[in-house]
């Protein structure tokens, strides 16, 4: 079962499965089922090709994607071209919800920390 250029995978149940294409969590995966009246427990090779275009029309009218991400980005652009505070943030690189950066701000700041080996260099083989 292919949506929006996504294949969405057999073998898992579809409130999962739907998750695969960006901008679908697993509540509004939920949602959608209950909106096009499917069973939550349905795997996508059970259902039958109705319920899957009601599915698809449903998922079609949601920003979803390319959509979703050009949106996105053109938000935080627009917050740097205006220097607000977020933007800056996003400019340098930096948390920008508000969390500490003394400590665990390992992944945004690309400070990723090696544990120490134990010394003794490997030979190399010849």
């Amino acid at each position: 079962m292919r949506i929006s250029g996504i294949t969405i995978p057999d073998n898992k149940r579809l409130e999962f499965g739907l998750t695969a294409i960006y901008g679908i969590g697993r509540g509004t995966a939920v949602k959608i089922l209950v909106e096009a009246g499917v069973p939550e427990t349905k795997k996508p090779a059970e259902i039958t090709a109705e319920e899957e275009n009601t599915i698809r029309k449903i998922i079609e009218g949601m920003k979803t994607e390319g959509t979703l991400k050009r949106e996105i980005s053109a938000n935080v652009k627009r917050l740097k071209d205006i220097k607000s505070y977020r933007g800056t943030r996003h400019m340098r690189k930096l948390p920008v919800k508000g969390q500490r950066t003394k400590t665990n701000s390992r992944t945004i700041r690309g400070n990723v920390r090696k544990t120490m080996g134990s010394g003794k260099r490997k030979l190399e083989k010849t």
